[in-house]
């Protein structure tokens, strides 16, 4: 185990990619709940509320991927070059390395439903911007000659 970043001992390192996943668990849930405001405001035809969700969700993936980053600095300073968080885990007490690792899991469920709700949300928002090209430019094959 290589000594953590300047400033912060193993213990503190440890704690702190452990508290992030707990931050992050709360920032996955806030980013849920925008991309479904997103979603519901499309099929509303909301479109005033469209610009302010996408301000909230691109500083909300920010913040996400800013805990990200500082977490695989740690986890490389506590676990060496290549390491993944199953390698921090097995440095762990039996009891934290359960619950951390329970907790890691969850978060990654929380990760790959964050993916599929963007993926619904612009395949929805995709397909009524080319409905509405088609109604103000109409289709190019409509007046085609035959």
């Amino acid at each position: 185990m290589t000594a953590p970043r300047k400033g912060l001992t193993r213990q503190e390192a440890v704690q702190r990619v452990l508290q992030g996943i707990q931050d992050d668990r709360r920032g996955y849930t806030e980013l849920m709940d925008l991309l479904e405001s997103q979603f519901q405001a499309s099929l509303r035809h909301q479109s005033a509320q469209l610009p302010l969700l996408a301000e909230q969700i691109i500083a909300s993936v920010e913040q996400l991927d800013a805990r990200r980053r500082q977490r695989m600095s740690l986890v490389t300073a506590l676990a060496g070059p290549k390491s993944g968080m199953q390698q921090l885990f097995a440095l762990l007490r039996p009891e934290a390395r359960a619950s951390s690792s329970a907790d890691w899991a969850a978060l990654e469920q929380m990760v790959l439903e964050c993916k599929r709700l963007n993926i619904r949300n612009s395949t929805l928002l995709t397909e009524q911007y080319t409905i509405m090209q088609r109604v103000l430019h109409g289709e190019e094959h409509t007046y085609a000659p035959g």
